[in-house]
């Protein structure tokens, strides 16, 4: 059964409460009536996140503020037909399209909408949610495609659809103030506004109709209607109050001369955070539902790399290795069709949300890759490769670009009418052995693949999904595959060798496979993202410099091309945030493009750089500085330091924000430290390493109090701490001892380290901009390596196993 939830409030103060609580609503919890279950893209979660942290001190400020729309009353709706807009089947947005048809009269984000609100003096009606998201299919099939609510919403609101991955400066924005008034929040996402863009009312998902004390979306409308007739200017003021509010607690800055705060204690007091939420048995954080957070994985990792040799260090590896073993055997990896689902909802990693996420497969493809070159387990390099196989196959347009995600929900076959989630990836036990039918030589008498398979991968005849993980019924004796056994165990079990075990599994994988390929497909999401595809770039170049894969290489040079030729404004030297795959698969854009945000720059750079360490390929760092010089005109806080996410000129925006969370995404702030970094000691511009100093103080804050929510800018902070290395290796480009050393650099997890070529083109980028080179020459007529510290360096080596003791001491 599906249940409401309610999210409670954690203030007690009562210093900003101008009106009352909806009086609809139960006075003692929030006007977010929300609908959740144990699967599905839930309403009440921000992808992996229950809030900022940021917000603590705002929710704290506002009190029990939920809404000026106090002792909302009834309207009537209109009988005239609704209207249905065609302004939406002119855009890009799959998601906007796939409300082209509403009865509803929406009009994407602009100034036309904004005219014609305060022309007609209507609220606004702001709904934000995303193609690929359950729960808006949900809302939209429930509310937006009824005919009566249609007309209430076109008659008396002018309603505004936002695509969230095409718009994130605008989800942002109002996801802040749900957030802030709610404690929760998620998507779809609702929001209502005055003419004037102000928030006086929000929540996330409403069922259409009441259901008990909590009311439905059509109460909720209407009462608006008539508190907007009656109590506007109470709206107005309510609106005004809450945004200065938000200015105030949202606002991060450094003080003049503030420096960051001591590494190692922050370092320590995030893997004490982790530790307190981890899950022994299965791994992973929290409680059910369970994300992946790779940003939490590579912090565990890196703070492995600068305390190996104490219990702490030890600690946080087995966090991270335990937890990527367990995912890997879990559900939540697709054992067929490669890549990985967008979060578990049980503990086991077993029944996932069936959502796959372009940014997950890339950071989980950086993470599992560092794991191999930590633990050097096949495992963990297998899995690299699979994640990288899905995206090349299912996500890659011809381009070189990548998609941005596939649904959760299919039709189970040609003939329905109805989809499910998960119908694409599961399976009867009766599939299984008509299937995999054959008879397996040499294994116990009569036992076929399907046996074997059904074994190792927990297949029931009654299906493996427990009703608890199902409140929609639509898993009823389906089967998600999981592996229960290791191959040893399997193969005693049926009397076969171990390898012989893993070639009837990967032929059963592969008859499923082509079974699948001729299922109705999920919905695919062919936006195009900057940012994503940045981040696409890094787990194809690092995936591919580690395991010595050219052909990986030559895909993410591919994407770097893409990136450059479709989503880079030359003339206007500024990064585009989207393009599209238009009706005859050419890449297309918007008549008016999106200008990049702040991850658009952060991300790319981050490819750019580890593209060039694993390329070698100095034009890709030329175009790095190129945008880095671009984002710091464009987005650094030259008062308060750090970096706003979109450009804080913008009238539309009511908040200028800087992202202080490491989630589902790093906060691009979060990476921008390490780009400082970086690009400082591979182009000696030491002013970029006080860049990263004067960002990471801004966030001290956050930083001490609360370092489990920034992960990955605590990994820059110890950058800064630790003794970061230029490994400079002087020889030919193509030769065979070159490619030694470097292969030597690349097997190591260094996570503090850059990584430069010195070729002896003299004339090149590199040399120009590191003079140093030209003093480093090569030994006896060998690849020789220099380590270096500020290119202060120590005697050079020729050994790539002399190399590998220097590194690692």
């Amino acid at each position: 059964m599906l249940r409401f939830v309610w999210t409670w409030s954690p203030s007690s103060t009562r210093r900003f409460n101008p009106f009352r609580l909806l009086s609809f609503l139960r006075r003692d919890r929030s006007h977010n009536a929300t609908l959740t279950s144990s699967r599905g893209s839930g309403p009440t979660s921000t992808h992996d996140s229950d809030s900022y942290p940021s917000l603590l001190n705002c929710r704290s400020s506002l009190g029990n503020f939920r809404s000026a729309a106090a002792c909302l009353g009834m309207a009537t709706g209109s009988l005239h037909p609704p209207k249905r807009s065609k302004r939406l089947s002119k855009e890009r947005s799959p998601y906007l399209l796939q409300h082209a048809l509403n009865p509803v009269d929406w009009f994407p984000w602009g100034q036309e909408a904004f005219d014609k609100a305060k022309s007609e003096d209507k609220p606004i009606f702001l709904s934000v949610g995303y193609s690929t998201c359950h729960w808006c299919h949900v809302m939209e099939k429930q509310s937006f495609e009824d005919e009566e609510i249609g007309r209430i919403l076109s008659d008396n609101f002018v309603c505004i659809k936002v695509d969230r991955e095409e718009r994130p400066d605008v989800d942002r924005v109002y996801m802040t103030f749900v957030q802030a008034t709610s404690g929760g929040g998620g998507w779809p996402l609702s929001v209502w506004l005055t003419p004037d863009l102000r928030p006086f009312l929000g929540g996330t998902y409403f069922p259409p109709g009441d259901y008990g004390r909590r009311p439905g979306f059509k109460t909720v409308l209407l009462r608006i209607i008539e508190q907007w007739q009656t109590n506007r200017e109470a709206l107005r003021l309510s609106g005004e109050r809450v945004m200065d509010t938000l200015r105030k607690c949202t606002s991060i800055s450094a003080h003049p001369g503030e420096a960051p705060p001591p590494a190692p204690d922050v370092a320590k007091r995030c893997l004490q955070q982790l530790a307190q939420s981890y899950e022994e048995e299965y791994g992973g954080f929290r409680a059910a539902p369970k994300f992946p957070t790779p940003v939490n994985l590579v912090f565990l990792m890196s703070f492995w790399a600068v305390n190996c040799a104490a219990s702490e260090g030890a600690e946080a590896l087995h966090m991270a290795l335990h937890t990527l073993r367990k995912m890997a055997l879990g559900g939540i990896h697709d054992h067929v069709a490669q890549g990985f689902h967008r979060y578990s909802t049980d503990s086991s990693w077993h029944v996932p949300h069936f959502e796959k996420m372009l940014y997950d497969q890339a950071q989980l493809a950086v993470a599992y890759i560092t794991a191999y070159q930590v633990s050097r387990e096949c495992l963990f390099a297998h899995v690299a490769q699979d994640v990288l196989q899905y995206v090349s196959r299912d996500l890659s347009h011809e381009s070189g670009g990548f998609y941005g995600a596939e649904d959760a929900d299919s039709l189970p076959t040609a003939e329905s009418m109805e989809k499910r989630e998960g119908a694409f990836c599961v399976w009867t036990a009766s599939e299984i052995r008509e299937l995999l039918s054959c008879v397996v030589e040499g294994a116990t008498s009569g036992v076929t693949q399907a046996d074997i398979f059904m074994h190792h991968y927990g297949v029931r005849d009654q299906g493996n999904v427990e009703p608890e993980q199902d409140p929609h019924g639509e898993l009823q004796g389906q089967n998600v595959l999981i592996v229960r056994y290791s191959p040893e165990l399997t193969a005693a079990r049926f009397g076969l060798s171990v390898d012989r075990v893993a070639e009837v599994l990967a032929s059963a994988r592969a008859r499923l496979a082509e079974v699948r390929r001729v299922r109705p497909r999920p919905h695919l999401d062919t936006k195009m993202l900057a940012s994503w595809n940045g981040l696409m770039l890094s787990g194809l170049a690092r995936v591919g410099a580690v395991l010595g894969e050219g052909a990986l290489l030559q895909r993410a040079e591919q994407t770097a091309r893409f990136l450059h030729e479709h989503l880079w404004d030359g003339q206007r030297q500024q990064m585009l945030h989207s393009c599209y795959r238009g009706d005859n698969m050419e890449v297309a854009q918007t008549a008016s493009p999106i200008p990049g945000f702040l991850d658009d720059y952060a991300y790319v750079v981050c490819g750019l750089l580890d593209l060039f360490e694993a390329t070698q390929n100095a034009h890709w760092l030329q175009w790095a500085e190129e945008l880095q010089l671009r984002q710091d005109q464009l987005f650094w806080d030259a008062q308060g330091s750090g970096y706003f996410y979109s450009d804080p000129s913008d009238p539309m925006l009511l908040l200028s924000l800087k992202q202080d969370q490491d989630g589902a995404e790093p906060s691009a702030n979060s990476v921008s430290a390490m780009n400082l970094l970086r690009l400082s000691h591979l182009m000696g511009q030491w002013d970029w390493l006080e860049r990263s100093r004067r960002l990471l103080a801004a966030f001290s804050d956050r930083l001490v109090n609360m370092p489990i929510a920034l992960p990955d800018m605590v990994r820059g902070l110890m950058a800064h701490h630790c003794t970061f290395k230029q490994v400079i290796i002087c020889g030919q480009r193509d030769a065979e001892d070159t490619a030694s050393l470097i292969a030597c650099v690349n097997s190591l997890f260094l996570p503090y380290k850059v990584l430069i070529l010195a070729d002896g083109n003299t004339e090149g980028f590199l040399y120009q901009k590191l003079p140093i080179l030209s003093s480093l020459v090569q030994q006896n007529g060998k690849a020789t390596a220099y380590i270096c510290q500020d290119f202060t360096c120590a005697l050079p080596v020729t050994c790539p196993q002399e190399l590998k003791r220097l590194l690692l001491e």
